[in-house]
């Protein structure tokens, strides 16, 4: 009998203890669900202007998020020297200065220009005199009247003296000195610079005055009418590129976007693993300046998916949240992982359990949030 009553006890105590383990389970499961709950009053839910909304789907684009600057093409900037140096004795040019092609933009002295023209003379004079000589040696040897050696040391020098001719004439035309004037005896000290393109001055190396060696640039000019986009791309995203993708682009400490197309991906991965992508503008703007450091984002397709306002997202400690409305003036917060943005909406992950139905808070997110976070402190 004493048997009997130890088992009826035994089994007595179990069944409380198992409903006293579910009553315990039941408030764990409902603080855990009112710690991410908040309620408004009325007036508060007025005052947040609060809004809701319904799941989505968007044809988000995928990007790639890359680095770059602007630069234009080598034949676009350009490096001018003087070839036989020389001291330069004027220019009116200041950096930032507009020039046209043709145009005048220092001129350089030099008293080794004169020597340079009376040799051209005292040459073209007496390749005349040898010209002569050496016809008439021909002449007489074909009558055997000379001896053919003789008619040789003739066309050797004729032939010298023609080469030096020439070279000099190259070196006065590359300095632009009219040889022409050079053979009447018109010789000038001072040779002209003109700039090669249409463009702006970005340097000038020289002041009045200075010597300048031929190995020295005394101005650099860009031609920035046919600007391109040069990014750096990392290695593992070149797999992702093809000639043609959009590219969206911002300057630095500016937010007026614009748009290029890819219309070159390089063929060698630097020692920092990247490699250069060339764009090209859509629109071209003589007012942006090679050299700036600009943002991008390279468009490489389109994705279906599950998207929200970017005003619905809000952040916590490194994590993302959404909002959905429990009851009326009750919302949940619902921890979600967020993917690409594009025009105002962002993709989202959202739970496995995730009813599809549910209204999102679409405006007003922060205010839940804030709200949410400081009843927890007080708490």
């Amino acid at each position: 009998m004493k048997s009997l009553y130890k088992t009826i006890l035994c089994a007595t105590l179990l069944v409380i203890s198992a409903c006293g383990n579910k009553e315990e389970a039941k408030e764990v499961e409902g603080h855990e669900e009112e710690a991410n709950t908040v309620e408004f009053t009325p007036a508060q839910y007025k005052t947040a202007q609060i809004q809701t909304g319904s799941i989505e789907h968007k044809q988000l684009s995928k990007t790639i998020s890359v680095s770059g600057v602007l630069d234009v093409p080598p034949q676009n900037l350009v490096s001018i020297s003087v070839p036989l140096g020389g001291f330069l004795k004027s220019t009116e040019l200041l950096e930032g200065s507009k020039v046209h092609k043709g145009q005048v933009i220092a001129v350089i002295e030099n008293m080794e220009y004169i020597q340079l023209q009376q040799d051209y003379l005292d040459n073209s004079s007496q390749l005349d005199y040898l010209e002569a000589e050496y016809k008439r040696q021909v002449e007489l040897s074909k009558n055997n009247v000379t001896a053919v050696k003789t008619m040789q040391k003739a066309k050797s020098d004729y032939e010298s003296t023609k080469s030096k001719v020439n070279g000099l004439k190259t070196k006065l035309l590359l300095l632009h000195i009219s040889p022409a004037n050079a053979l009447k005896g018109e010789f000038t000290s001072t040779v002209t610079l003109t700039s090669p393109i249409s463009g702006y001055v970005t340097q000038i190396n020289a002041n009045i005055g200075s010597y300048i060696n031929p190995t020295d640039v005394v101005v650099k000019i860009v031609d920035t009418e046919h600007l391109h986009v040069e990014l750096t791309v990392f290695e593992k995203d070149v797999p992702k590129l093809k000639i043609g993708q959009k590219v969206r682009f911002t300057l630095a400490n500016e937010t007026t976007e614009r748009t290029a197309t890819v219309y070159l991906i390089g063929r060698e991965i630097s020692s920092e693993r990247t490699v250069r992508v060339h764009c090209h503008l859509d629109k071209e703007d003589t007012e942006l300046i090679p050299g700036m450091y600009l943002k991008a984002f390279i468009e490489t397709g389109a994705n279906d998916a599950i998207a929200l306002p970017d005003k619905a997202i809000v952040g916590f400690e490194g994590k993302k949240y959404i909002f959905i409305e429990a009851a009326q003036y009750h919302f949940t917060m619902v921890e979600v992982t967020t993917g690409v943005g594009e025009l105002g909406y962002t993709e989202v992950t959202l739970p496995k359990d995730f009813d599809m139905n549910s209204k999102v808070v679409i405006n007003g997110a922060y205010s839940l949030l804030s709200k949410l976070k400081n009843a927890e402190e007080e708490e």
